[in-house]
């Protein structure tokens, strides 16, 4: 797995790091159907794929249909989450410029075309993006809510598409080299449109909501305890181009768009 998890729809992992084999697990997730959670593997046709059920499903209450403002939820896991090389953490975004995020990248197994729905792919894919000035994407996309971020790729035709939402987007920055989930891959035009970027929501407003909802079920989650053994493990998510595949956490982030179109 890559920074995904594959289900109805494509999931990004966050994992609790209090042990190395965790309990429940919370995934940020779309709108609920019969689901069950894919790791271990960039590969979808592979025989090492791992299923886990997913026991709850907690929709953000201020989820808005039509502006897709607020579009996160969390899905809790049956079992838990063995790290191994394919399966690594990944850190939550810190509150910054969006200047200071670099080398940003989406991944996902959705349609390379978006008019071709036999274009999903088997095999993980990633693009590179750039984080855009939210006040320019906001006169291109005007119910843009600051609970969202643009991302693109200038002149070229990069993007997520259908069969992506719910994925990451992740960086790193110029002074700490490693990977953070900046964004949960979200909404947008027609996909592969050059200087249209894709909307995003906006991981590093969800930080409170996630801890709040996770001690209430009693499985508090800690971003700072999350960075410590990264240090300590110098896992792949600590990588130069783009992170290796391999990042559960104790929480799953998808957007509820995703649930609603696949």
């Amino acid at each position: 797995m890559g920074f995904r998890v594959w289900g109805h729809s494509k999931f990004s992992v966050l994992c609790d790091f209090s042990s190395p084999s965790l309990p429940p697990v919370w995934i940020y997730a779309t709108s609920p159907t019969d689901l069950s959670v894919v790791l271990g593997t960039n590969d979808l046709r592979s025989p090492s794929l791992e299923t886990k059920g997913v026991t709850s499903i907690i929709l953000h209450k201020d989820f808005q249909r039509i502006s897709m403002d607020n579009d996160i939820a969390l899905l809790q896991l049956a079992l838990p989450i063995t790290f191994s090389g394919l399966k690594e953490p990944i850190c939550l975004p810190r509150k910054l410029s969006p200047s200071m995020w670099h080398k940003c990248w989406v991944a996902g197994w959705g349609q390379t075309n978006t008019d071709d729905k036999n274009s999903m792919k088997t095999d993980l894919m990633k693009v590179p993006m750039i984080i855009m000035d939210w006040k320019k994407c906001s006169k291109v996309f005007p119910r843009l809510t600051k609970n969202m971020l643009c991302a693109g790729y200038e002149n070229e035709s990069f993007d997520a598409c259908q069969g992506d939402s719910g994925g990451p987007l992740v960086c790193t920055t110029k002074s700490d080299k490693n990977w953070y989930q900046v964004g949960i891959i979200s909404w947008g035009r027609s996909c592969g449109q050059k200087n249209t970027p894709g909307i995003y929501t906006l991981l590093e407003n969800y930080n409170l909501w996630i801890r709040n909802v996770t001690e209430i079920e009693g499985r508090p989650f800690n971003a700072e305890e999350m960075r410590s053994p990264l240090r300590r493990k110098q896992v792949r998510s600590h990588a130069a181009e783009f992170p290796e595949t391999g990042s559960p956490r104790f929480w799953l982030l998808i957007s509820l768009l995703s649930y609603m179109l696949f």
